[in-house]
């Protein structure tokens, strides 16, 4: 095993390079911020990834988490974790001055989760949930909600949850049976919910719980959906806690991965009923709830990068010390990242390392721009960016961890398969994350049906003019023809995929469905091999030449990753277009 190292200069790099941040700052609500204060609170979420996180990784995922009277006890040393995490006032990093937060740029938070989640993903799980929680009540919750959750909420003082999921109703919301009936100023809650991350635990006094539930006479599907805050302790008019709410953990899930992650099933009104109070308006609660979702989605991205960088600096240290085989020109046993295929699968993880979290910071700071600018066109446009790419985010850099994670094992060999040097749990806790918030399929028939076809491709054609504008940048420096070779070929690729499906879907109504997928997948392998371009030039102009070594393999990472990955554009093309005839025509039992 090796300890885990915050990958503060590559994340610096893309920072201050790629993500953005130079027209952020110009926005007037990051105006007292600089580069300088940026890079020291990115050091220090590192530094806090590192020091504190990383040493309860391995011993929580083996104590996992335990139910007694109804609520959840952590894993060793988390309460103590989260205590220091809240002292630190991480919580509040991004979060509105209005409630004691920082106000500093989601780039800056998405750097910060990035160390958190390499660290130790089951524990930044509770804060990014938080995070996403406080996103949603500080949008459509009302002045008084606001002024009685958020404060705490971002103090790290109580924490945030979201509950969608139930018995019946699992990616399909139309069938939520959970009811809310009015009481007075409040309302009822009584239902069961299941998946609910960090649904409870002991070392915060309280936990608010954002619940999808149906009033009485509600609309029936996700028309006649509410949302309701609920806090595991009910809340004092002077703000203080108050009794014990009707919201108790009946269980925990054993799950494959994040172990010491509680993954509760929730039971809202075992006697009189929670108590919750409405966020937003009546029967408008998906739209409430999407505000959370969305940020949780760009989180999990996140987490998807996260978790491949700790993967890749663990098989990293693996070859550079395990001794097996022989070399040309070298006498003895030599290390294994002397063997051609070592590097290669070294290369993957490290190429699509650096793509992910490029394409992460730069949608970072795009949504901070959607926010926050002042320019109508300006925030419209970066509106339409954001959306188009939060599915990109989430699905791809996930799927892509997959593949990392597994290479990771694969590079440790047979001692990658066994629990003892860690590198199977890296591939355990990634499991999860194509799933959660949203499967790879659901995130890909969002991106094709809402983010192409809604807008009949302007979004995306928006973006890819973009990217063809750029790839001209690069004609000036030989070194990289062939990136930008690849850079235009995959333009080409996803250009007339997204012309072939707008072309089709009046024509064959599965063929979003059938496409969905790839054409999501060849999206992010293109804006990947756009952000790594973007790397390239800004290293042949000089970015980090006071450090060669650094500058020297970005630009060979890049050229790998021009040569290894930006090829399969060309393959999830070619599936995007084959059309659902293959998809759909085999009979039911023939599967």
């Amino acid at each position: 095993m090796t300890d885990f190292n915050p990958p503060s200069k590559d994340a610096l790099f893309v920072i201050h390079n790629l993500s953005g941040l130079d027209r952020v700052l110009e926005i007037e609500r990051f105006a007292e911020f600089d580069i300088d204060t940026i890079d020291l609170v990115v050091a220090e979420a590192g530094k806090f990834a590192a020091d504190v996180l990383s040493p309860i990784n391995i011993s929580g995922d083996q104590a996992g988490c335990e139910v007694v009277d109804k609520g959840v006890i952590a894993a060793p040393g988390f309460a103590a974790a989260y205590s220091q995490f809240m002292e630190n006032g991480w919580q509040s990093l991004d979060v509105s001055p209005d409630y004691g937060g920082m106000g500093m740029p989601g780039i800056v938070a998405a750097a910060a989760m990035e160390s958190w989640q390499a660290a130790c993903l089951s524990f930044s799980l509770a804060p990014m949930l938080t995070g996403g929680a406080i996103s949603a009540i500080d949008a459509h919750g009302s002045e008084a909600i606001r002024n009685r959750l958020l404060p705490n909420m971002t103090s790290g003082a109580w924490t945030g949850t979201m509950n969608l999921t139930e018995p019946q109703a699992g990616s399909d919301l139309s069938v939520v049976v959970t009811k809310a009936v009015p009481d007075g100023k409040h309302y009822r809650i009584t239902g069961s919910k299941i998946f609910i991350t960090w649904g409870d635990q002991e070392f915060t006094e309280n936990v608010i719980h954002l619940v999808l539930a149906r009033l009485p006479d509600a609309p029936d599907g996700v028309r006649g959906l509410s949302l309701f805050a609920v806090p595991k302790f009910l809340i004092n008019d002077d703000g203080g806690i108050g009794d014990r709410n009707d919201v108790f953990v009946a269980s925990i899930e054993h799950k494959l991965g994040i172990h010491a992650s509680p993954t509760c099933v929730m039971n809202f009104g075992e006697t009189d009923g929670a108590i919750g109070y409405l966020i937003g308006a009546e029967n408008k609660g998906l739209a409430c709830m999407f505000t959370m979702m969305n940020h949780a989605r760009i989180s999990v991205g996140v987490q998807g990068l996260g978790i491949s960088e700790r993967a890749y600096q663990l098989a990293r240290a693996f070859a550079l010390d395990r001794k097996q085989g022989r070399a040309p020109g070298i006498n003895g046993s030599v290390t294994i990242i002397h063997h051609p295929d070592v590097r290669r699968m070294l290369l993957l993880m490290k190429s699509q390392v650096e793509a992910m979290r490029a394409v992460a910071y730069y949608t970072a700071g795009v949504v901070d721009v959607a926010h926050f600018s002042a320019d109508d066109g300006e925030r419209e446009l970066a509106g339409r960016r954001s959306a188009l790419l939060t599915p990109v985010l989430k699905a791809w850099a996930t799927e892509t961890a997959q593949e990392v994670t597994s290479l990771g094992v694969q590079v440790h060999g047979g001692m990658g398969f066994v629990e003892e040097t860690g590198a199977a749990q890296h591939m355990r806790d990634a499991r999860i994350l194509t799933i959660y918030e949203g499967t790879t399929g659901i995130q890909a028939i969002d991106f094709a049906g809402r983010k192409v076809l809604a807008d009949e491709g302007r979004a995306m054609n928006e973006l890819l003019d973009e990217i063809q504008d750029f790839e001209a940048e690069l004609a000036g420096d030989e070194r990289l023809a062939e990136i930008r070779a690849a850079v235009n070929d995959g333009v080409g690729e996803l250009r007339s995929a997204t012309s072939w499906l707008i072309e089709q879907d009046a024509l064959d109504p599965n063929a979003a469905g059938a496409a969905s997928v790839n054409l999501l997948m060849l999206a992010g392998v293109v804006v990947g091999g756009w952000q790594m371009a973007r790397a390239s030039l800004a290293v042949v102009n000089g970015a980090v030449a006071d450090d060669q070594a650094f500058a020297a393999a970005k630009l060979l990472t890049a050229d790998f990753y021009a040569q290894h990955l930006m090829p399969r554009a060309t393959a999830y093309h070619a599936a995007a277009t084959a059309g659902s005839n293959s998809v759909m025509t085999l009979s039911e039992d023939s599967f």
